[in-house]
This record gives C-alpha cells, sequence and structure tokens, in this order.
C-alpha cells in the first residue's frame, strides 16, 4: 500500500471512529438515572421501640448508592415521617440526609407527602428550596406543576401528585369526585395534557393500587375497598414512581412500581426483602429497573419454638440482637419468660404463648379438669419459685384448697 493511500485509510479510520464517538454520545445523552424510594415513616416505633437508629442507618446506604450511582434524582414517594407531628429527632434525622443529597452531592430531590404525613408542615418553604434543587410537594395544589430534571446525560419531566382525598380534589378542581379512582383520574389528566416535548414523563403518587400486596404496618387510606386504583391508570406514561405498600412490587405493568419502606415496620414484613429502586430511562423514555438490597441494622423476625431450645439457641445465634417476636410452644406456666428470653435476645418485643392458647382453645374444660389445670399450674409456680417439687401433703393441701373454692362458687350460683 502506498503512503497515499496508507493517509487516506488512516483519515477515513479516525473518521470512522469519531462517528462511533458521536452515535455513542448521542445514544446516551437521552438516557438518565433515578433512585425511587418510599415509606421512610421516620419517626416509627416497633412495639415502643424506637427505630431512629435502624433509619438512620438504611438511608446512609440510600444516599451511598446514590452517590455510586451517579444518579440524577433521588424521589421520595410520600410517608416521609409517621405522623403529621413528628417527633423532633424525626425532623433532625431528615434535615442531615436531605443536605447530604442535595447540598454536598448535588442530587435534586422530589418528596411528596403521603397519609401520614402533616401536608402543610411538610411543604414548609417549599418555593425558597426548590432553587437549591429540593422539590417538596405538601398539600396537593389545584395545578399541577411538573419537575424538569436535566441530567448528566438528559432529561425528564416529573410530575408530583402528593396524598389526597377525594373530596380534597373535588374541591380543588370543581369535579363531581367520589373515590380515589375518580380522583386520580382527574389529576392524571393534567398530566396528559401537558407537553412534555418528547421527554419521558414519570408519575410520583401516593395511593393504592389494586391487587397490591399489604403489611400490617400500613394505615387503611378508607374503608371498604373505595380506595383502590387501576394500574392501568399508569400504564401510558414511561414511570410510575409509588408508595403507600411497603413491600416492593409491580402492578399492571414492570414500570408502574412501588420501592417499598427500607425497613420492615411489622413483623408481617418479616420474609420481604428491602431495596431501593434505580431506574434508568433509555433514549426511547423505556425504564430499566433495578433493586439494590438495603442491610437493616437489625432484622425483624419471628421465631418458634421451646424456651429450653431457644435459651441454649441464642447462645449461638450471631443475629441475636435482631427485633424478634417469639412464639413459645411450651403447654405449661412459666415464671418470667420474657425476662429469660431477654437474657439472650435482648431486643424481644413481642411474646406469644401459642403452645398455652393451643391447648385452651382445644379443650372444653370441666370443673373438675380445671381444678386439676390450677392444680398443675399452682406445681409449675411451686416448682420455679422454691426450685423443689410439691410434696404429697403439700399437693393434698392444695386440691383441699381449690375444692373449698368451688365449692363457694356453687354455694353462691344456687343461691
Amino acid at each position: 500500500m502506498t503512503l497515499e493511500r496508507l493517509e487516506k485509510f488512516g483519515a477515513l479510520t479516525g473518521e470512522l471512529r469519531y462517528f462511533q464517538f458521536v452515535l455513542r454520545q448521542g445514544c446516551s445523552s437521552s438516557s438518565m438515572k433515578f433512585l425511587h424510594t418510599s415509606d421512610w415513616h421516620l419517626g416509627r416505633q416497633l412495639h415502643h421501640q424506637s427505630l431512629l437508629d435502624d433509619q438512620r442507618h438504611v438511608l446512609q446506604q440510600i444516599i451511598q448508592i446514590a452517590a455510586q450511582q451517579q444518579v440524577d434524582a433521588v424521589v421520595v414517594a410520600g410517608d416521609i415521617y409517621d405522623r403529621s407531628v413528628p417527633p423532633a429527632n424525626a425532623v433532625a434525622l431528615l434535615d442531615e440526609v436531605l443536605h447530604q443529597l442535595v447540598i454536598e452531592l448535588n442530587i435534586p430531590v422530589i418528596l411528596i407527602a403521603g397519609n401520614h404525613d402533616g401536608h402543610e408542615r411538610l411543604g414548609f418553604a417549599c418555593r425558597h428550596l426548590a432553587a437549591s434543587g429540593l422539590h417538596i410537594i405538601g398539600p396537593l395544589p389545584q395545578s399541577i406543576s411538573p419537575i424538569q430534571i436535566q441530567g448528566k446525560n438528559g432529561s425528564a419531566w416529573f410530575y408530583p401528585l402528593p396524598y389526597a382525598e377525594p373530596a380534597t380534589v373535588r374541591h380543588l378542581l370543581d369535579l363531581e369526585v367520589n373515590t380515589h379512582q375518580q380522583a386520580m383520574e382527574a389529576l392524571l389528566q393534567q398530566v396528559h395534557q401537558h407537553d412534555a416535548k418528547g421527554l419521558a414523563k414519570v408519575v410520583i403518587g401516593h395511593c393504592f393500587l389494586a391487587g397490591g400486596d399489604e403489611s400490617e404496618s400500613e394505615r387503611p387510606l378508607s374503608l371498604g375497598g373505595a380506595d383502590q386504583i387501576s394500574p392501568q391508570l399508569f400504564e401510558s406514561f414511561h414511570y410510575a414512581a409509588l408508595g403507600h405498600l411497603h413491600g416492593p412490587q409491580f402492578r399492571g405493568a414492570n414500570h408502574v412500581r412501588y420501592s417499598g419502606s427500607p425497613l420492615k415496620y411489622s413483623f408481617s414484613e418479616q420474609h420481604q426483602k428491602k431495596s431501593v429502586t434505580l431506574v434508568e430511562l433509555n433514549g426511547e423514555g423505556k425504564a430499566q429497573v433495578e433493586l439494590f438490597p438495603l442491610r437493616p441494622l437489625r432484622d425483624v423476625r419471628i421465631i418458634e419454638g421451646y424456651l429450653d431450645e431457644l435459651l441454649e439457641q441464642g447462645k449461638t445465634d450471631h443475629h441475636c440482637d435482631d427485633y424478634l417476636m417469639i412464639r413459645l410452644m411450651d403447654k405449661s406456666a412459666i415464671l418470667d419468660a420474657m425476662g429469660k428470653l431477654r437474657a439472650v435476645y435482648p431486643n424481644v418485643l413481642h411474646l406469644e404463648r401459642t403452645g398455652l392458647l393451643a391447648s385452651q382453645d382445644r379443650l372444653e374444660l370441666a370443673r373438675d379438669q380445671l381444678k386439676k389445670s390450677e392444680h398443675a399450674m399452682f406445681a409449675d409456680f411451686f416448682e420455679q419459685v422454691s426450685g423443689e417439687v410439691l410434696s404429697d401433703e403439700q399437693s393434698a393441701l392444695i386440691n383441699k384448697s381449690l375444692e373449698r373454692i368451688h365449692h363457694g362458687k356453687d354455694e353462691g350460683e344456687k343461691a
């Protein structure tokens, strides 16, 4: 090959590489990434046990994931706090988390109010904070204000819809709205009408979709199923970031999703795998979803067994600090069962005597059988307190006392 041909070949190769680079940049230029999370319930207690340290632990993981994945935004779909007037330490924790995300990492955050939040309190100073990249939507506005997030490689429109009762929507929009379904239809009509100029549309809502998997820790939005909304309402959008249900799940279509809560807030959630949802919108607006698992400071578990077995098991349990509900299978009376269990499992929060209850449920006790049961219970109690078994003489004395007690009841009934 001559020198002239080599030069032409090199020039063509260089141009080809340049166009490949431009094409790659063009494809990625229209994509963006954001984290979807919800139901933080800051200030929550589990059986009167404060979870603030547990919440701080898991929220730090969300911050780390946001930084590592270089997301363009973080979306929190309602129930920021656990109650409308949150405790001061919960407010301080939220301030700490938002400072790290918005100020230190320069990541825009969009928060909406859920049914647990005090909408007016949550939305305080929201117009001033928006300039810093913190978008808080407390009370539902009469006209939805879309938020355009300009990411590193693209942008999208976000439509925040805080939780609102049908009566609120009826008053704001002056429409005949009686159900949550009708209310959401009216609100989403505004989203449909907004010209996104070819950009992806992401709806943020706090509601209950029909067919959703519930947990005991969720407060019902209404009675009789009137709170249920069809998932089909959201399927025409590029992504629906939803809050309210505490288990991560999708309804109707893969892009209509609940992120779930970051922690287990009831023992009914013991088998749930908590996570935060990473969403990436490609050039066509198609959502690719990845769940990043969250590791709790202490897990929430239910364990079952006999007292002696559980006490022995606890000595080698590497997760003995977990929050526990214990179901005891023992059928006899036990003195200070909770104290004994907490010696090896310090965070036992609830104790159920399933063995004792099962035996009681199976028996329709007659008076004589009840006397025997009372005698057995006293014998167990005596042995645990004194460390000795009742003697024949003591046992006979107890029987006589029980006879007198029940004879007195019989006389009273006849009278």
